[in-house]
């Protein structure tokens, strides 16, 4: 799921090499947090939230066929994480 997802982001970025994605679990919840470069923050956000809410739509309904459940975040930190 976690490659799913980070395909799904290095999709839509100007900068795929900058883009992360950390994995979290409990049971058979996972929450996903994506990483990406500031100036790609718009890009993977979208129109409205568009292209956030279609990564996560095609992760829960992934989730569904694995028989686990998903939540999937964008970070706002961006490279500012590292410090």
């Amino acid at each position: 799921m976690k490659d799913f997802i980070e395909y799904l982001a290095k999709a839509v970025v100007k900068n795929p090499d900058k883009v992360e994605v950390s994995q979290s679990e409990e049971g058979s919840e996972y929450r996903f947090v994506i990483t990406v470069d500031p100036s790609d923050m718009g890009l993977v956000i979208g129109k409205e939230g568009r292209t956030i809410s279609s990564i996560r739509t095609l992760a829960k309904a992934k989730a569904v066929k694995e028989g686990i459940w998903v939540s999937v975040e964008l970070s706002d930190q961006g490279d500012d994480q590292a410090n």
